[in-house]
């Protein structure tokens, strides 16, 4: 399925990141493992055959020029990039800081431009390429204190949309998976699954009675990396356990 393909994962040491690592890497896939914990990085790529692994900052588009550039002299393509960073900020307006704000959209909406715009032109001369980001249902549908990560992820959307119109004809495809709740680190740290109350709320927001788990996210994103889904772009899939549609 991901035979020979060099695919390109940011945000790899998180619970999905981690999870689409291991499952790609046993579909033949060569994993460039990246991420700004060098602790985590080297422990998630002595598990992984066929990876590399790149200690960078995505929000510093020289750490990503320079990280491509040489997967690009060792390897001589990126087929794949799987955009997998991100964090939950969840206030209200009127108590979110400027500086806040600015983070989140740093953090989810500008680090894939800058992950888009130092693989693109590779992927230009050689006229192939998918490009998968990780979205939230927040970037569609409206979420009580979810305003910060609504922009973010709404101006991904539309970024994913409209680029895929862009570089079409270049072969290149755009898609995306819009996420509800799922158990990870980060959703722990945001203090949203580490204790009954809001574990609870979390559990019946979601039509299908529970949060997600990395394991209902990654086929998804692996067959959006495949020639399976080549005639595929411009689309973000929801999973969501219902949310978007309740």
């Amino acid at each position: 399925m991901l035979e020979g393909k060099v695919i390109l994962l940011l945000g790899s040491t998180g619970g999905i990141g981690s999870k689409v690592a291991e499952e790609a890497s046993k579909l033949g896939a060569k994993l460039i493992l990246v991420a700004r914990t060098k602790e985590k990085l080297d422990e998630l790529n002595a598990k992984i055959k066929n990876s590399i692994a790149f200690e960078a900052d995505a929000t510093n588009f020289n750490d990503l020029k320079s990280m491509v550039e040489k997967v690009e002299d060792r390897f001589g393509k990126i087929d794949v990039l799987i955009h997998a960073v991100g964090s939950i900020l969840l206030k209200p307006i009127h108590i979110l800081k400027q500086e806040e704000f600015e983070e989140t959209l740093q953090i989810n909406l500008v680090s894939a431009f800058l992950a888009i715009k130092a693989v693109i032109r590779g992927m230009m001369r050689r006229k192939n390429g998918a490009i998968i980001i990780i979205s939230s249902v927040a970037g569609s549908k409206g979420l009580k204190n979810h305003e910060a990560i609504s922009a973010a992820k709404g101006g991904l959307e539309a970024m994913i949309r409209s680029a895929a119109i862009t570089y079409a004809s270049r072969k290149i495809r755009f898609n995306g998976v819009a996420l509800g709740l799922v158990d990870t680190p980060l959703s722990a740290e945001a203090k949203l699954t580490t204790s009954e109350k809001p574990l609870k709320i979390s559990n019946e927001m979601h039509p299908l009675g529970r949060i997600g788990k990395p394991e209902d996210i990654v086929n998804a994103i692996l067959y959006l990396a495949s020639d399976q889904s080549s005639w595929q772009t411009g689309t973000i899939i929801p999973i969501d356990g219902g949310l978007a549609a309740n």
